[in-house]
C-alpha cells in the first residue's frame, strides 16, 4: 500500500518521525543510489539541509551540495516524471539520478544530462569482500593475517552497548585525521557520531571489533533495496594494521543471505578514498547524473 503524502505549504526540516514515510517510498521505487535511504538523509540534513515538499503530489526532498548549491532529489512517488519535469521547469537541478530514472522519466526531455563521476557509488558482490578470493584480494588478506597473529579479538553485532566505546574510538580516528579534515569529512564524522548515538532509531546494523582497547573498529549501514545493503560508516583504530581489512570482511559476513550486493557509497574526488574503493575491485559503478533543463 502506498503511503500517504502529507501536504506542506512550502517545505520542512527532515526529522527522525519521517523514518517511516520516506522508508516506505524507498521500498517502492527500490533505489540504487546512497543518497535514497533514510539514515543517509536524516543523518546529512544539516549540512545538507534536507527539507521535505510536495510537488504535483509528489513527495521530494530538497538540499544542497557541499558546495552550496541547491539541487532536488529524485521524486519519490506518484507521477515522478511530471514531478521532474515541474521542478527542472523552475530551474532546479537535479542530483542524484541514475539510467534508471532518466530512461523512465526524462528520456523524452530536452535535458541537460551530465555525468557526476565525484559522487558514482561503488557496488561490490557481498560475496567478494566476506570471502576476499583468488589472486585479487591476496593483499587483503594478508594484511588480516598480519592483524590477527598480532592481537586477539572478537566480532559481535553493533549494540547499545558498543556506543561509548565506538565513540571513543571515533574521536581518536578524528583526533588522528584532523589535519586531513575536508568540509565533507567533517560533515561524515558528524553524521556518524548521531549515527552510532541513535543507530536503533535509524535502523542502522553493523559489527564491531573488540580488542584489549575496546571497541577497535566498527561498521553500520542499512538495507537500500532489497537485494543490497549499503555500508554508511567504517572507523578502525589506524594504529592497527589490517585491522580496516578485517571489519570491511566481517561487516560483509553478517549480512544474511538475502543481500547480494554491498553499496559502499561515493569517493567524493579524493584521491585517498577512490584508491581504497577500487583496490577492493567494485562489480559495478551505480552513475549518478545532474540534470537541467
Amino acid at each position: 500500500m502506498t503511503a500517504q503524502i502529507p501536504q506542506y505549504p512550502a517545505s520542512r526540516p527532515i526529522n527522525i518521525s519521517d523514518r517511516e514515510l520516506l522508508t516506505g517510498f524507498f521500498r517502492e521505487i527500490q533505489p540504487s543510489v546512497s543518497e535514497l535511504s533514510f539514515a543517509n538523509i536524516f543523518l546529512f540534513r544539516e549540512i545538507h539541509q534536507y527539507r521535505l515538499t510536495t510537488v504535483k503530489g509528489s513527495l521530494v526532498i530538497l538540499g544542497c551540495g557541499y558546495d552550496s548549491q541547491p539541487y532536488v532529489l529524485p521524486p519519490l512517488c506518484g507521477d515522478r516524471s511530471e514531478a521532474a519535469r515541474y521542478m527542472l521547469s523552475q530551474g532546479n537541478t537535479l542530483y542524484g539520478a541514475d539510467q534508471r530514472f532518466i530512461t523512465e522519466h526524462l528520456s523524452e526531455e530536452g535535458c541537460t544530462i551530465v555525468a557526476d563521476r565525484d559522487n558514482d557509488d561503488y557496488l561490490y558482490l557481498k560475496s567478494n569482500l566476506a570471502d576476499l578470493p583468488g589472486k585479487l584480494y591476496h593483499k587483503k588478506k594478508n594484511r588480516i593475517n598480519y592483524f590477527s597473529l598480532r592481537n586477539s579479538y572478537t566480532v559481535e553485532p553493533y549494540s547499545k552497548r558498543h556506543q561509548h566505546s565506538s565513540l571513543g574510538l571515533l574521536h581518536g580516528w578524528e583526533m588522528a585525521h584532523s589535519q586531513y579534515l575536508s568540509r565533507s569529512m567533517t560533515a561524515e564524522v558528524g553524521a556518524t557520531r548521531e549515527g552510532v548515538e541513535r543507530a536503533d532509531e535509524l535502523g542502522l546494523e553493523g559489527v564491531v571489533v573488540l580488542t584489549e582497547r575496546g571497541v577497535s573498529a566498527f561498521a553500520l549501514g542499512e538495507r537500500l533495496n532489497t537485494n543490497t545493503f549499503v555500508c554508511h560508516f567504517e572507523k578502525s583504530d589506524p594504529f592497527l594494521e589490517g585491522l580496516a581489512q578485517l571489519v570491511n570482511r566481517e561487516f560483509c559476513r553478517s549480512l544474511t543471505g538475502e543481500y547480494i550486493y554491498v553499496n559502499r557509497e561515493q569517493d567524493l574526488g579524493e584521491s585517498g578514498l577512490k584508491a581504497a574503493k577500487s583496490s577492493y575491485h567494485p562489480i559495478d559503478m551505480v552513475r549518478k547524473y545532474r540534470v537541467n533543463k
